[in-house]
């Protein structure tokens, strides 16, 4: 498989992994035991959630990695190359659903807004 192809697919596998350990309700019991998440309505009635994190520690460095969206794609991409390089018929399927999934998400996005 081309480099440049292969570039693009765990890019999108990364990308998509990352955000569904950090942001996704699907998760969430992963990132409970770390983080409290609080709603606050702001000035325009809207919610806004907060994440307080929670123990001392290794507890609170997990749920500062968990926080973080940087720091988590950099363990997550590190996982997903070497999961590859370990068992690549086992590795190449999850990270191309992933590339999809990955894919599909940014371009609902970019749909949404110019539809909005």
């Amino acid at each position: 498989m081309d480099s440049w192809l292969l570039l693009f697919l765990f890019s999108l596998a990364s990308f998509r992994l990352t955000r569904l350990i950090v942001f996704d309700k699907i998760t969430a019991f992963i990132r409970s035991p770390f983080h409290e998440e609080i709603d606050e309505l702001d000035e325009d009635g809207n919610t806004v959630t907060y994440i307080k994190i929670k123990g001392s520690g290794l507890r609170s460095w997990i749920g500062e990695l968990l926080s973080c969206y940087w720091c988590t794609g950099v363990w997550c991409s590190s996982f997903l190359y070497l999961f590859w390089l370990g068992v690549p018929s086992i590795a190449e399927p999850i990270i191309i659903l992933l590339s999809i999934a990955g894919l599909a998400g940014i371009l609902e996005t970019l749909v949404s807004k110019l539809i909005n």
